[in-house]
């Protein structure tokens, strides 16, 4: 056991020491196997005490939950019955809903049918009125073909415009006091003339007026080709104007003027608007221009001349008409004046045969009274009176 095993660092071991040294090794090993036995001990029964605790704590939370639960499901039991009843509710409230929402529905659908049912009569209705119209549309549009075809032709042009101003003037002026297509002095026949009251002069009216002029000028396209319409707008017209004033106004045997008459508004209004020279140079002339409107005016003046003519010679009648009238009011007043003396004659009379009518009716209240007087005590006028009534004479 004393052998030398080993040397370390200067130092010789024996076998006892080594053997010393691994026991001492050996219960270091243990101690620390001891102390670390400990400490897991100690570390196991801590954590046995912490798991203890989380279990603790674990069914204290169950518990809590088991509770919250009950008390959850008591609560979702009365929901369930309060939303079983609410809903009863809402079934209920929703089927009276839709009961009366079907009601008003069929009521509204009944009222909606029977409007439809109205408005497709009156559509029906207004469709024939469409249809009529459209009918007469239809004719309006050939006559307005056939009236574009008579304006094309110069001879259906002038015959058109002298049936318009024969219908103006036929409808004012009395027979007598117009003729158409008279002839003039000097030869020539204008389309009308016109006689005014207290003047032996006729009125000349001519009723052709030269439209194709106004037709280039309308449907002219550009600057250069509208120039050279009016050009000829006013080489026609003033040409006709010149015409009118050599041909129908003669000095003693016609009116100072004579009426050029433009069948239509439209073409007097362009006339107006654009060729102010024209109408300027017709005034020289003594050459009115007028309208349809401003010639059923102008026969509507003439209208009142010869009315106010017609009165005037009808005066002198009417003079000794109200002569004569007042002659029989003079006889009517006179033979009144008489009617009215008779009358009161009469009713004197009757004054006094009411007078003694009530002088008899007291007479006789006396005598029913036995209210006897002697003769000496009547009244002189009452004895006179009672004497002329016995005798049959009026009492004075």
């Amino acid at each position: 056991m004393d052998k030398l095993l080993l040397t370390v660092g200067g130092i010789g071991l024996t076998g006892a020491d080594v053997t010393l040294a691994l026991l001492g090794a050996t219960l270091l090993v243990l101690l620390l196997l001891w102390r670390r036995s400990s400490q897991a001990g100690e570390v196991l029964r801590a954590e046995t005490a912490a798991a203890a605790e989380r279990q603790r704590e674990l069914d204290d939370k169950i518990a809590h939950l088991l509770q919250a639960q009950a008390q959850f499901t008591g609560r979702m039991a009365q929901i369930g019955e309060s939303f079983d009843h609410k809903q009863a509710n809402l079934a209920r409230l929703l089927t009276d809903r839709i009961e009366g929402m079907n009601n008003r529905l069929g009521e509204g659908l009944q009222a909606n049918l029977k409007s439809t049912h109205e408005n497709l009569s009156k559509l029906n209705e207004r469709l024939v009125v469409i249809d009529e119209a459209q009918k007469r549309m239809g004719d309006l549009t050939t006559e307005m073909l056939t009236l574009k075809d008579v304006l094309s032709n110069k001879q259906t042009r002038g015959a058109f415009g002298q049936g318009r101003m024969e219908a103006i003037v036929k409808d004012a002026l009395p027979m007598g006091a117009y003729t158409f297509q008279a002839t003039l002095k000097n030869g020539k026949r204008p389309d009308c003339v016109i006689r005014l009251p207290g003047d032996d002069r006729p009125l000349a009216v001519d009723a052709k007026f030269p439209l194709e002029a106004f037709t280039a000028f309308r449907e002219a396209q550009g600057d250069e080709a509208r120039a050279l319409a009016g050009r000829r707008v006013r080489n026609d017209v003033g040409i006709h104007i010149k015409d009118v004033a050599e041909k129908y106004l003669i000095a003693g045997a016609t009116q100072d003027i004579a009426v050029l008459f433009v069948p239509a508004e439209s073409i007097y209004a362009d006339l107006q608007e654009h060729f102010d020279d024209l109408v300027q140079s017709a005034h020289r002339r003594r050459v009115l221009i007028v309208s349809p409107s401003l010639l059923t005016m102008a026969i509507q003046v003439m209208q009142a001349i010869v009315r106010d003519a017609k009165m005037r010679e009808q005066a002198h009648m009417i003079q000794d008409e109200v002569r004569k009238l007042l002659e029989d009011v003079v006889r009517l007043r006179d033979r009144v004046g008489k009617l009215d003396g008779h009358f009161r004659q009469v009713q004197d009379d009757v004054g006094q045969v009411v007078t003694s009518a009530d002088k008899i009716l007291k007479r006789g209240e006396r005598i029913d009274a036995l209210e006897f007087q002697t003769p000496a005590a009547l009244a002189p006028s009452e004895s006179a009176e009672t004497l002329a009534m016995a005798r049959g004479l009026p009492a004075a």
